[in-house]
């Protein structure tokens, strides 16, 4: 860790207020960590720009296991893409619904090219990618 740098940041006292009560829900125990928090967030956002940047992240699917061929289609896509999809969680919620977790990593581009992929087959009730930083970066 490098060493650390005071600075002072002028805010609405109202929006100060709002700032302080969200950082109490999350349970933060001081500003400073909370504002190290955002600034990374931000950081991390615009790294995905950069369709070569490696990531890491989850594709989280809700679908009905009973339309035809979805799950042959899922699988096969997975297998296309085996380099990139690192581990992958099946739940049954109900006698229809299933929840699959894959978690990726690659390059940005190619990793919301496959979670594209996934989520837009036929069949898929929701889909969403999240993506994060290897932390390598930070």
């Amino acid at each position: 860790m490098s060493e650390l740098a005071r600075i002072g940041v002028a805010i609405d006292s109202d929006l100060l207020a709002k700032f302080d009560q969200l950082i109490a829900d999350r349970g933060y125990t001081n500003r400073s960590e909370a504002f190290r928090d955002l600034i990374r967030e931000e950081l991390v956002e615009k790294s995905w720009e950069s369709v070569d940047a490696e990531v890491v992240g989850t594709v989280t699917l809700v679908y009905d296991h009973h339309v035809r061929m979805l799950g042959e289609k899922l699988t096969d896509l997975q297998h296309d893409h085996h380099k990139n999809i690192l581990s992958t969680i099946h739940v049954h919620l109900d006698h229809d619904n299933c929840l699959e977790v894959l978690i990726v990593k690659g390059q940005a581009g190619a990793v919301q090219k496959i979670a594209g992929a996934l989520i837009s087959t036929k069949g898929v009730k929701h889909g969403r990618l999240t993506i994060t930083t290897t932390g390598a970066g930070l």
